[in-house]
């Protein structure tokens, strides 16, 4: 199946795909696209998309089963509450990447901007890049992995999300520290390195988590809400 978004809109591509058969393995080709918002968000169904050209806002949102891959750059919310399937952008992401996701793999290929992963419940994260401040704020379960440096505030006021980290960091955020690397560390790790296509090696990480000062209010810690 291959649509076209200069002779089509988003809107039918969409219903196309919501339209599949269920469990339907149908690979999908979109071609033209010029930086539109929305394009294959709700997905239900195991398909294989892949999209060529810069994806606008919240490309790939809601997804669940599908593989998409993006031939481009996308922009705010890439695989926003994502809940399962795997999403791999070839370019640069904006920011709140994988936003507030439950399940799945969300890769990326460059860079990701501010908020990459915030709240994340569940999604794990490759950036083979860098990503900007404040990502996963108030991250809840869940990986993110950085192969290059990250911004200010990594982390800040997470629960039990693992962060890994290969460059340097600007600053952690509010009850986020630097942890041992376990053996369970590492084996979590290369596998995630694997399922995204990474060649860096899982002992040349840092682990970043949740000092657990910030579950429940204490007045002591006040100014760190």
């Amino acid at each position: 199946m291959e649509f076209d978004l200069k002779k089509q809109t988003v809107r039918e591509l969409n219903q196309a795909l919501h339209d599949l058969p269920e469990n339907s393995q149908e690979t999908v080709v979109v071609n033209n696209l010029s930086g539109e918002h929305n394009v294959a968000v709700g997905m239900d169904r195991p398909a294989q998309v892949t999209i060529n050209g810069h994806a606008g806002y919240f490309c790939a949102g809601m997804n669940q089963k599908a593989d998409i891959t993006i031939n481009g750059n996308v922009g705010q919310g890439v695989a926003e509450n994502m809940m399962s399937g795997r999403v791999h952008v070839k370019g640069n992401a904006s920011q709140s990447a994988g936003a507030t996701a439950h399940g799945g793999l969300l890769v990326i290929d460059g860079d990701a901007a501010a908020r990459c992963g915030i709240s994340m419940k569940g999604i794990d994260i490759v950036v083979k890049g860098n990503v900007g401040h404040m990502s996963s704020f108030m991250g809840q379960s869940g990986c993110l992995v950085v192969c290059g440096d990250a911004g200010e505030a990594l982390g800040d006021s997470l629960y039990e999300v693992h962060i890994y980290v290969k460059g340097e960091v600007a600053s952690l955020g509010a009850d986020c520290i630097k942890k041992e690397m376990r053996p369970e560390h590492i084996e979590e790790l290369s596998g995630l390195l694997e399922a995204a296509g990474c060649e860096d090696k899982p002992e040349d990480f840092t682990r970043y988590g949740s000092a657990r000062q910030l579950y429940t209010f204490k007045v002591d810690n006040a100014s760190a809400y």
